[in-house]
């Protein structure tokens, strides 16, 4: 995703991944709201959800059984069912076709950085020159370990088995199981199951559909007969947080800067977000006309996003407890959730579209991601493909002149919006708000530099 939107702006982008095959089991993941909004606004998503199942916008908080509430702000209200190999491959053929290249088998092994860029050495030997490098390489990243970043949290205490298989036994039997596993229909006969992992091979290990029944029988006195998987894996419940994102030219996006328990799903879902958050600050760097302070924006805004995300996993690890006290808290939760606007901020939480960034003072709309409006010449979204700004005009005095490269202009929408003008980033946040040109003047410099293109590589 992050090459994808580098190449955008005609940045070149290397790719490497340590390993030489694209991972064979088949977990399916969620793509949450604000996620399809941001394939939507790179024209990414119809591609996408053909390869997948809609599910309703609701149920998330800790498995909570509640439906979503009502007029959720989106056109993208659902959850997106994908097998993880579909959607990786989806992306990296997009992004080959825009011009990247992937290098498979290639392990980085070191880094060394200065003033002018990066040198990264590969398990072969082989050294390699960039302006900058991103460690997108998981929850283990080499790019961190090499950097010296602290990666402070809890580590795991407790491990799950999660699969997705055929099971013999009729669903009325499945559903009275015992209360530390989970088996729920998931389509086409099969069931995803959740047991504790605990007594089982090695973590190091992929799991065995015979992990998967011993627990089972440990924990319910049944397999089920289980059988044919299509997918299984194994989580722990360990929760970190990076100390900084960057340092210097070499940055870190994905589980590479957080990890943390998959309740709510967020985990795929976040670091896309961490990547169109980073993808057009990174080509401004990198093209030359990005403010001195823009690169820094990607960790102050996105840190504090993830520890978000950290607590509330934290919070619903609590809530999936055995215990006497999360059992309370539970019930409590499904007192609370019975109010729309409760069950709204905790929906809202989990898929991202309440995230504001703090932009300074203004209306509440400042720092919001802005909805896929109707804009009487098409949909906003479908307008924002480029990667550019966005200057939404009431007033038909405005202009971006000075930024026609970077930040594209509509003039006189016709939606609904309450305010005379919006000035959008590429990852379709509101920076700007009002109707005075010499005010979106600084505003335009502030986000998109000054109003001299220099183009270098």
């Amino acid at each position: 995703m992050l090459a994808a939107e580098l190449r955008l702006h005609e940045v070149r982008v290397l790719v490497l991944e340590k390993d030489t095959e694209p991972v064979s089991f088949a977990r399916i993941v969620g793509l949450h709201i604000r996620s399809l909004e941001l394939l939507a606004m790179r024209g990414l998503l119809e591609r996408i959800a053909a390869h997948g199942r809609r599910r309703p916008a609701g149920a998330y908080f800790a498995a909570i059984d509640r439906p979503a509430p009502a007029e959720v702000d989106s056109a993208h209200a659902y959850l997106l069912g994908i097998p993880q190999p579909v959607l990786v491959r989806l992306l990296e053929e997009h992004t080959i076709d825009q011009g990247t290249q992937v290098r498979r088998g290639c392990a980085v092994t070191g880094l060394e950085q200065d003033d002018n860029g990066v040198t990264v050495e590969l398990a072969d030997g082989e050294r390699l020159r960039a302006r900058h490098l991103v460690g997108c390489d998981g929850g283990r990243s080499t790019v961190r370990k090499l950097l010296g970043v602290g990666f402070p949290g809890e580590p795991s205490r407790t491990e799950t088995l999660m699969g997705e298989m055929a099971a013999d036994l009729p669903q009325p039997e499945l559903a009275a199981s015992d209360r530390r596993l989970s088996l729920r229909p998931a389509g086409a006969g099969l069931y995803r199951v959740v047991v504790p992992a605990a007594g089982v091979s090695d973590r190091a290990d992929p799991p065995t559909l015979e992990d998967f029944r011993q627990q089972l029988r440990a924990v319910a006195g049944t397999d089920f007969g289980v059988h044919s998987p299509r997918w299984m894996s194994r989580f722990g419940d360990a929760t970190r947080l990076a100390d900084r994102y960057r340092v210097g030219r070499v940055l870190l996006a994905g589980d590479a800067a957080h990890i943390h328990p998959p309740l709510g799903g967020q985990g795929l879902n976040l670091g896309v977000q961490d990547a169109v958050n980073l993808g057009w600050k990174l080509a401004a760097e990198i093209r030359g006309w990005a403010p001195e302070t823009l690169l820094d924006t990607y960790q102050s805004e996105r840190r504090p996003v993830a520890a978000d995300v950290l607590d509330n996993t934290r919070a619903q690890t609590e809530l999936s407890s055995d215990e006497p006290g999360p059992r309370a808290l539970r019930r409590l939760f499904l007192e609370l959730m019975e109010f729309d606007e409760v069950n709204r901020h905790l929906l809202e939480k989990i898929t991202a579209i309440g995230v504001r960034y703090d932009f300074g003072p203004g209306p509440d709309l400042l720092g919001r991601r802005l909805r896929d409006l109707d804009l009487g010449q098409g949909r906003l979204y479908d307008l924002m493909h480029r990667g550019r700004g966005l200057l939404l005009d009431r007033t038909g005095r405005l202009n971006a002149d000075g930024h026609r490269d970077r930040v594209d202009r509509v003039g006189d929408p016709t939606a609904d919006l309450e305010v005379p003008a919006v000035l959008l980033r590429p990852d379709g946040h509101v920076a700007w708000i009002g109707d005075d040109q010499r005010d979106l003047d600084d505003h335009l410099t502030r986000w998109f530099g000054g109003a001299t293109s220099i183009d270098k590589r």
